[in-house]
């Protein structure tokens, strides 16, 4: 079960993370941040990424494997790694449908699931 939880808080964490990130160019674009400037911009990021930070520490806590958890650090970071890829896609498709999915992106993350899988190999 705490494999689930982590996986879920991390789901999460790179939701939160992926919108500090990226969602104010997406805002950018239908003008409701246009007259804010790079500072206030990087503080709304630095707010949104609170959260991310509310999710990513516990999760990373209860999946780490010295801490009770079944994730080395290694499977954490490369999980955690594919959460992004994911969530990301999953937000591009979503509010930049203007930007291309090609082949080669295909090809990068199938490499990432050949990384979860040595990453994972006994």
């Amino acid at each position: 079960m705490k494999g689930l939880y982590t996986i879920l808080l991390l789901i999460m964490s790179n939701t939160f993370m992926t919108l500090a990130w990226y969602g104010h160019l997406k805002m950018k674009d239908s003008g409701k941040l246009a007259g804010l400037g790079l500072f206030a911009i990087i503080l709304m990021s630095w707010g949104i990424a609170f959260f991310e930070y509310c999710f990513q520490v516990p999760a990373n806590r209860m999946g780490f494997n010295e801490n009770g958890g079944p994730f080395s650090l290694w499977q954490l970071k490369v999980i955690q790694e594919v959460i992004t890829l994911v969530v990301f896609t999953l937000f591009m498709f979503v509010f930049f449908k203007n930007q291309a999915f090609r082949w080669n992106h295909l090809v990068g993350f199938m490499l990432l699931v050949g990384a979860v899988y040595f990453i994972f190999k006994k």
